[in-house]
């Protein structure tokens, strides 16, 4: 039970970075009494922590190398789900190393979509499509003003 509540604790410890742990909350300590108790999280964890590499590599063979290692020890690890993450991340290695070939973020789309959905709930739908194309075409305007 006393571990339960430590790891119940700590969930968003085990997602952030550690640079990003507040040592005035006591975090780091938190963190490492979290991933004593529980093998498979601190498994999890490091790993976690290794698959940042694939995109700290200067190039495309590089990344290539780390994430093949990377999947190798997820797979050696023995946790069910990190297997099976392991074999998706084989299957879409090439989309994930295309990155090299071009840095680019989906995170402006996912933002404009965002924001139609949003404007979509708050007007419970608009009566007329047309003024609604016009409101997407006005996020769209500002989202890429700001971008580009």
């Amino acid at each position: 039970e006393e571990n339960r509540k430590l790891l119940k604790g700590s969930r968003w410890l085990l997602l952030k970075r550690p640079d990003n742990l507040d040592d005035t909350k006591n975090e780091s300590q938190r963190l490492q009494e979290a991933l004593a108790v529980n093998q498979p999280l601190t498994l999890a964890y490091y790993l976690k922590e290794l698959l940042h590499e694939v995109w700290e590599q200067d190039d495309e063979p590089e990344a290539y190398l780390v994430l093949r290692d990377w999947i190798a020890l997820a797979e050696a690890s023995g946790v069910r789900m990190l297997i099976q993450f392991a074999k998706t991340l084989r299957q879409h290695a090439w989309g994930i190393l295309a990155y090299y070939d071009f840095p680019i973020s989906t995170g402006p789309l996912e933002g404009t979509n965002n924001k139609i959905k949003t404007m979509k709930r708050q007007a419970y739908g608009f009566r007329d499509k047309n003024f609604f194309k016009l409101k997407i075409y006005a996020i769209h305007e500002t989202t890429y003003a700001l971008v580009g």
